[in-house]
């Protein structure tokens, strides 16, 4: 073991199923405890991507954000997914 504190900083699923996303993050703490009871120590678990972002390798065809952004208007919205994250925040526990 690294012995060092271990912040998740890339956790998600490239889905344009935002009910998908809501499944992934709701089975990632599962793993985050199982870190914790190996002895790890990790601190947090962030989204992949507050946007909806360019990747090198996709252009805009991968949908990582839960943050939707319209290319033509830039007009962004709140999707499901994040509001969700937002609860757990606000209340400390998954549903």
């Amino acid at each position: 073991m690294a012995g060092v504190p271990i912040i998740v900083t890339e956790n998600g699923i490239g889905t344009d199923d935002d009910a998908r996303r809501i499944v992934y993050f709701a089975r990632a703490p599962k793993g985050g405890s199982n870190c914790l009871a190996d002895g790890l120590d990790v601190r947090g678990l962030y989204a992949w991507s507050a946007v909806d972002r360019f990747e090198w390798m996709f252009g805009c065809a991968k949908i990582f954000g839960i943050i939707a952004v319209n290319r033509l208007t830039q007009e962004r919205t709140v999707k499901p997914s994040a509001r969700w994250l937002g609860e757990i925040g606000r209340t400390g526990r998954l549903r």
